[in-house]
């Protein structure tokens, strides 16, 4: 192919699994020898990743460039959105923060001048790679969204993309998601739906055939293929605006520790967290236990209690305040057990914010554990640093719009360490599998716990098995060669029209 071919996987509704569909055909292909690259026009999500070049995009297409085996820039994600509110997001372009807007702002007219820069990405990907494989959003059966749309149908219909459907069969309701979805939408949109995938199915796929071939009957568009239910991949969210309270950390089994103790970990859930997926590492670790909290009494027993990023943190310490949450959190300083603060998380944990650019609330006093003073800039602090703490190498990259200006305690990373209270703005460094352990056995120590940290976890290995098990369902439960010649040849033709449609 001298123009990389694609496709487009939507979805019937939001989180029917077309993060983990598109990054498991991207390390499919990639194992075949093609050369393929992600691509999502426009997301909404507080979890996001920046980029070797210094580029703010989400953290789904960063996952699925590493599926892809290749570098995430940029072009993936031209478009981010990450809400402030439930009216309003900040507008990342091509990496940059370029301003706040309510989403009738945008919808009425900004998303649609944003077309032209989200195909040009498009095209420069598919001049550079064999395939592309571009994920939608929430449904492309939005019809109050259609004519501005940039990131499913309109994005298809630019680049001449056919395009999957993929449902969530474990919600039910998935023929009639299938057929009407594609019902809804007009003529030209319905000449792309080349088909269907069926994603999280239990039980005995035989069963299921009669309403495939009915649907068959009833659309002219054929199933590509039923995977199976897959418990515990762990793969980044693509809206960081849905965590599960009380719950284990997307399903993940805890290991047999090594020493004698386990070691409980409790995430404050706090408003508009972001980078939630820091904690990914922690629940790797045989013997940890993580959770997501919102009450004080849940702190009681947990070893560390980590405040995590988040979009707002005026908002997340007035919320800490209202819920007793800051008052356990200063009781457990004081008493030297241990807290750890992320980012947003860090900034709460300090003396003094200044915000006039996120909240304009203006001087906030923090919870005071740490001897730093905040302000906030309206330039986006962007970076991937490196460095060393704990006597070891760590890795992290930084998305904040405070600045923090440290007056005390011990070095950690950019930020300090009181006692048992760690604060840093870097986002991923409990990746670095050695500061991991090293952070453990600290956390353990002031805890009084007798656990020892397994000495051969290593996450990017874990993360490689993941992807590689995205991969091996649909080798194994897709019709590949049905996807690769989509991907070479686009739409089939002579797709029947599906009545009522909408107006074009």
């Amino acid at each position: 192919m001298n123009r990389g071919g694609g496709l487009l996987v939507a979805g019937t509704t939001s989180d029917a699994g077309k993060s983990v569909v598109t990054a498991g055909i991207c390390r499919w292909l990639v194992r075949q020898g093609v050369k393929v690259a992600p691509f999502k026009g426009q997301n909404m999500s507080l979890n996001s990743f920046v980029t070797r070049e210094g580029a703010e995009i989400g953290r789904a297409q960063a996952m699925q460039a590493q599926a892809a085996r290749v570098e995430p820039t940029a072009l993936m994600n031209p478009v981010l959105l990450k809400p402030g509110s439930d009216r309003s997001s900040q507008v990342v372009l091509m990496g940059r923060p370029v301003g706040e807007l309510s989403a009738r702002g945008y919808h009425g007219g900004r998303q649609q001048a944003l077309l032209g820069t989200v195909v040009e990405c498009l095209e420069e990907l598919r001049s550079t790679y064999d395939a592309v494989i571009c994920e939608g959003a929430g449904s492309p059966a939005e019809i109050n969204l259609r004519r501005n749309d940039i990131v499913n149908m309109g994005i298809a219909r630019a680049a001449r993309f056919p395009v999957v459907v993929v449902g969530d069969i474990d919600r039910g309701g998935v023929f009639a998601q299938f057929f009407g979805t594609t019902a809804l939408l007009a003529p030209g949109d319905q000449d792309l739906i080349a088909g269907y995938l069926v994603n999280k199915f239990r039980g005995d796929v035989t069963l299921l055939e009669p309403g495939l071939d009915m649907l068959l009957g009833l659309t002219g568009r054929r199933t590509f293929g039923v995977l199976p239910y897959a418990h515990g991949l762990g793969i980044d969210e693509e809206d960081g605006l849905r965590v599960s309270l009380r719950g284990a950390v997307r399903e993940s089994v805890v290991a047999p520790p090594v020493g004698e103790d386990v070691l409980r970990v409790a995430v404050c859930a706090v408003p508009l967290m972001s980078n939630f997926t820091d904690v990914d590492a922690l629940a790797a670790e045989p013997g940890v236990v993580v959770r997501f909290v919102d009450r004080p009494e849940e702190l009681v027993d947990a070893d560390l209690v980590v405040v995590p990023g988040t979009r707002g943190t005026v908002k997340a310490l007035a919320w800490l305040r209202e819920r007793g949450l800051a008052d356990a959190i200063t009781r457990r300083a004081a008493e030297g057990r241990p807290v750890l603060g992320i980012c947003g998380g860090f900034q709460a944990l300090g003396e003094h914010i200044e915000d006039d650019v996120e909240s304009r609330a203006g001087e906030v006093a923090g919870l005071g554990l740490l001897p730093v003073r905040v302000r906030f800039a309206p330039e986006k602090t962007l970076a991937r640093p490196v460095g060393e703490a704990l006597g070891e190498r760590v890795e992290g990259y930084e998305i904040h719009h405070g600045v923090a200006a440290v007056q005390g305690g011990e070095p950690f990373l950019d930020g300090c360490r009181v006692g048992a209270v760690w604060g840093t703005h870097w986002h991923g460094s409990l990746e670095s599998d050695g500061f991991r352990r090293a952070f453990l056995r600290e956390v353990a120590q002031a805890a009084g716990r007798r656990f020892v940290p397994a000495p051969d976890t290593a996450f990017g290995a874990l993360r490689e098995e993941q992807l590689d098990r995205l991969g091996d369902l649909i080798e194994e439960h897709a019709d590949t060669d049905a996807l690769w010649k989509l991907i070479e040849q686009g739409p089939p033709t002579g797709l029947p029209f599906i009545a009522p449609g909408a107006p074009s």
